[in-house]
């Protein structure tokens, strides 16, 4: 069957390789959507910040596979799968910190989201990694629970009212999700910064307060002209990029949050007034990853559409051409969510 691997640096190879077989307590998926996510395109052509290097991990699709002692699973059945479930018990976890779990970064995908099929782990099977599709959500849908997931963790670490005020700065797919969150939560004004006209004209299209290129040099002012002067209430950081960081401690009020959600580069360095942070009394907070309670919950935003997430496929792909999309992700001239397809029919 085939895999997609990073071959190295920039680039991407198809591999035929075994197909999984399913152990004790384990599932074989086979893959029907698998999004392209940013930490994707970090690792085949930035330098990733987390060790793993398996390409694909928001996949839904059907199960061909049970093996013995899965419960609650058969063949047929359409699933989301989670590839990284945390323990529950360690000293993290009992801190609502799940995703610095070392079980969570050991349970992974084999061979990766982006194959024809995939082993599910039986510990991801029987703790909650896998959940049952209902039938009027898509597997294009199913395949933004995870991303989506990672957006609503983020704002549960935000402390924030109806009304407030909030910047997207990189307005990529994650960066249109903290958008729908932001109207499903009932922010009123919301700005949208990127570098990309396409997506800043993307962005525009959702009824936002304002798109705004992020070396627009009053951009600082447009957004306290709209803010009573104050700035905005929470600016989340949809990028890795440095600057994009520095400019939301520019443009959040005092007492405002920053949220670190894009995902950086391995040794990303920065250079800003820390006193500027303490005078105004800037909370920062960084967001990695999601655990089933937010994946459950990002399922329940899709089904209940107060995030419509099918919005956002710009572009679709089959497995084969895994290398293109990833690629056409990574240049991001007119593009928004990638979505790749599995059309390989098993026998």
């Amino acid at each position: 069957m085939k895999a997609a691997y990073v071959k190295g640096p920039s680039v991407v190879e198809i591999r035929n390789v075994e197909r999984p077989k399913a152990e004790n307590g384990e599932l074989v998926v086979t893959m029907k959507s698998c999004g392209v996510c940013g930490s994707d395109l970090e690792k085949i052509y930035g330098q990733y910040s987390q060790p793993s290097m398996r390409l694909g991990h928001e996949p839904s699709g059907i199960v061909s596979d049970a093996g013995p002692d899965v419960k609650g699973f058969n063949k047929g059945d359409r699933v989301f799968v989670h590839h990284h479930v945390p323990c529950y018990s360690c000293h993290f976890c009992l801190h609502g910190n799940e995703t610095m779990c070392q079980k969570y970064s050991e349970t992974n995908l084999s061979p990766c989201g982006l194959a024809e099929e995939f082993q599910v782990p039986a510990w991801n099977v029987s703790h909650g990694g896998v959940i049952k599709l209902p039938d009027h959500i898509s597997f294009d849908e199913a395949s933004m629970i995870e991303p989506l997931a990672c957006c609503v963790r983020a704002w549960n670490k935000v402390k924030f009212k109806e009304g407030d005020s909030i910047a997207i700065l990189g307005a990529g797919p994650t960066g249109m999700m903290h958008v729908m969150l932001s109207k499903a939560f009932g922010l009123k004004d919301i700005f949208c910064f990127d570098i990309n006209e396409f997506r800043l004209g993307f962005a525009r299209k959702f009824g936002i307060t304002s798109a705004i290129h992020s070396t627009d040099p009053e951009a600082r002012q447009k957004i306290l002209s709209n803010t009573q002067n104050r700035g905005v209430d929470i600016a989340i950081v949809a990028t890795g990029s440095i600057n994009a960081i520095i400019q939301s401690i520019d443009i959040v009020r005092k007492g405002g949050t920053v949220v670190l959600f894009g995902v950086p580069s391995k040794n990303a360095n920065i250079s800003i007034d820390i006193s500027k942070v303490y005078s105004k009394e800037i909370t920062i907070t960084p967001s990695y990853a999601a655990s089933e309670a937010d994946t459950n919950a990002a399922l329940k935003l899709i089904e209940e559409k107060k995030v419509e997430v099918s919005k956002l496929v710009t572009h679709r792909f089959d497995l084969s051409e895994s290398a293109k999309a990833l690629e056409y992700a990574h240049q991001g001239n007119d593009s928004m969510k990638i979505v790749v397809t599995n059309s390989e029919r098993l026998n």
